[in-house]
């Protein structure tokens, strides 16, 4: 009895798609090409000259993040050229508040059965996030695992590289009385989706239905508004001087990230009536019937950066910040009591 051969596409993985999507997306890589990028795809590792990119003395920083479960979201709306945003967006804005310009950005996509249509609109988005981060998509990994995903499943990760000036690293000089700069987020960005998608089943509502808190867009299309890039700004705020500190406000809210940059010895007061959250909070907050303290735990709340700065270059620093089109507040102060302390209402 001749037995039928079991090749490796039977067995559920395609080369030959692998090597479509590798040529997709190699213009996507070439757009994002900067100053100290050596090579392109295609090889087993990527090249980047330091020197080229102007550094003179560099230390390194890495990290490295997902999108979370707001991913389950896009692959059920099938709406995917955003969330390579939101990836490159969770990676470069912790680079920043280090003090470290991104250079170069990775990927990994791992999936069942590979899409090249949709794994190319994923990667478009990940290389528009690269362009306006100003880093280069220098390469990545595509794993086809047949059994791992259910059918139209993937994950994603993503992997940042930047540099700084030895001795020019942030958190630096923080003291009592510094101001706190909230720069807004452009909704929900990519933690918490857990909870938003349990609200949205609870409220016995259809990705497709009208956004209860928008007009003008669909729950699943709202929902997917990218989290905003603060690179170039803050870049631009740290070339003035009289940045002391920066707080990407993810996972944990204001309540947990702002005290990650501050001494042990000192927390925050801020004034939770200084800025209007974006009404998507409104919602959430109201339909999960979410305590505030919980709220600002969970979710942003309308603040995706935190700058600390010296008090008398804060009209300044506000200026820079806001020049990339980021809605800028004064939301508090560094104070000699630990922790983060409120005033006023959230919403």
């Amino acid at each position: 009895m001749t037995k039928t051969p079991i090749t490796y596409k039977s067995a559920g993985v395609d080369i030959d798609a692998g090597n479509d999507l590798v040529e997709r997306i190699k213009p996507l890589s070439a757009a994002t090409k900067r100053a100290g990028v050596m090579s392109g795809l295609g090889g087993f590792g990527a090249f980047f000259d330091l020197k080229a990119a102007g550094y003179n003395d560099p230390i390194l920083v890495a990290a490295t993040d997902g999108v979370g479960t707001k991913l389950k979201l896009a692959i059920e709306t099938e709406q995917l050229t955003t969330v390579g945003i939101d990836l490159v967006a969770m990676c470069v804005n912790d680079l920043i508040c280090q003090g470290a310009e991104p250079l170069f950005f990775l990927d990994y996509f791992a999936t069942g059965a590979l899409d090249p249509t949709h794994a190319t609109d994923v990667i478009a988005g990940i290389a528009e996030g690269c362009q306006i981060a100003g880093c280069g998509l220098i390469g990545g990994e595509t794993a086809e695992m047949p059994g791992m995903y259910k059918a139209g499943d993937f994950d994603l990760a993503g992997f940042a590289v930047g540099a700084l000036e030895r001795g020019t690293a942030l958190p630096n000089a923080v003291d009592v009385g510094d101001v706190l700069l909230g720069l807004a987020s452009t909704g929900v960005h990519s933690n918490g989706y857990s909870l938003v998608r349990r609200v949205v089943e609870a409220e016995g509502l259809a990705w497709s239905d009208a956004a209860p808190f928008s007009n003008a867009e669909t729950l699943g299309a709202a929902l997917l508004t990218p989290t905003a890039l603060y690179v170039k700004s803050a870049k631009a705020a740290l070339d003035l001087g009289g940045v002391k500190a920066f707080a990407h406000i993810t996972g944990g809210g204001i309540t947990e990230n702002v005290p990650r940059i501050l001494p042990n010895n000192m927390g925050a007061e801020i004034d939770l009536s200084s800025w209007t959250a974006p009404p998507v909070f409104s919602w959430l907050i109201n339909a999960a019937s979410l305590d505030p303290t919980e709220a600002l735990k969970t979710f942003n709340c309308g603040i995706g950066l935190v700058a600390v700065v010296a008090a008398d270059q804060a009209d300044d620093l506000s200026k820079a910040l806001a020049e990339d089109g980021h809605s800028v507040t004064t939301i508090g102060h560094v104070t000699d009591k630990g922790g983060v302390h409120y005033s006023g209402a959230l919403l």
